[in-house]
């Protein structure tokens, strides 16, 4: 069941930007989005993702389930190696760790700088939809991305609340989405 959950963006905007890690989280946002009059553009960045084989066949789930949608897919390449530079040092650290705010730092700093060069002024991330996420280390991640890029705004959305991680789940069984078990890097592989 759709919930009928009332969304307000940051400054007003009609239009954001989403980073989105793979289908089964963008579902719900998205659809309550579109129910609530906002123009999503989705972001498909995340080097993290092990190994390529996996990248790809999520990255065709995100961009299947939006063209289904109309919503315009933006897709960041896939450059794992220079993520693990990002990560070196920090490959020990527990899921919810360091190594994640760095990853989350960096995928979220990408969004903001496409949001900034397309003149859209909000970001938000379907990484706040993730159980298996810390909610705080996304919104510092966001804030951070967002002080460093002028005149974009990260939205702090908890994506898990009003219902839509239970409708989650039904879009996931509904659409037969991939989905996945386990975030995305080499060290959460097993992890989760």
């Amino acid at each position: 069941m759709v919930p009928n959950i009332r969304l307000q963006v940051p400054e007003g905007e009609s239009k954001i930007l989403l980073h989105s890690c793979c289908a089964p989280c963008s579902s719900a946002i998205l659809e309550a989005l579109l129910n609530n009059g906002i123009t999503p553009v989705i972001y498909y960045y995340n080097p993290n993702i092990y190994p390529q084989e996996e990248y790809e066949i999520r990255k065709a789930e995100n961009k299947r389930y939006a063209e289904s949608l109309g919503v315009e897919f933006i897709d960041g390449d896939y450059n794992y190696e220079e993520w693990r530079e990002c990560a070196i040092g920090l490959e020990s650290e527990p899921e919810r760790g360091g190594r994640c705010y760095k990853c989350f730092l960096k995928r979220l700093t990408s969004s903001a700088e496409i949001a900034s060069k397309l003149g859209i002024k909000v970001i938000t991330t379907t990484l706040a939809s993730s159980r298996w996420k810390d909610f705080n280390q996304i919104i510092a991640a966001g804030r951070a991305a967002c002080e460093a890029i002028p005149n974009v705004v990260f939205w702090e959305q908890n994506w898990r609340k009003g219902g839509l991680y239970d409708r989650r789940n039904e879009l996931l069984k509904e659409l037969k989405f991939y989905n996945q078990q386990y975030c995305g890097c080499e060290f959460s592989r097993g992890k989760l």
